[in-house]
């Protein structure tokens, strides 16, 4: 079964971070976080796939997507509760995952504020939190 969770009036600033809590389906093969001002305008396209063994980030602007980042490194499993942290820095994402593992991407549209957060896919949101 394919969760979705979904805030279209966010206002994140540089320097916010937003702290997504959840838990990861046994059975998935892949999930995604995606921030930006819109489903088709999106600054940061954040996608673990378990059956590539790749995290791919990505951003879109008025449907079309850009260049894809492979991350070749997944840390975390199925089944798995997790907490990821995204922190706007105004200029870049830095993405905090389990064990400590962090990931950069650039804020490639210069969005100024971030407006728009789903999660689709096999990760069920437990808590949500904006600082």
């Amino acid at each position: 079964m394919s969760e979705k969770f979904e805030i279209v009036n966010l206002d994140v600033k540089p320097g916010e971070v937003l702290k997504v809590k959840g838990k990861i389906s046994d059975d998935t093969d892949r999930f995604e976080f995606n921030i930006g001002k819109s489903s088709s305008d999106l600054a940061l396209h954040f996608n673990p796939r378990f059956d590539e063994s790749v995290i791919v980030c990505n951003s879109r602007c008025s449907n079309h997507w850009q260049e894809e980042y492979r991350e070749h490194h997944i840390p975390f499993s199925k089944g798995s509760e997790v907490k990821i942290l995204i922190h706007f820095l105004g200029d870049k994402f830095q993405v905090k995952l389990p064990g400590g593992h962090e990931l950069e991407f650039p804020n490639r549209h210069d969005y100024e504020k971030i407006s728009y957060l789903s999660v689709k896919g096999g990760f069920r949101v437990t808590s949500f939190k904006q600082d």
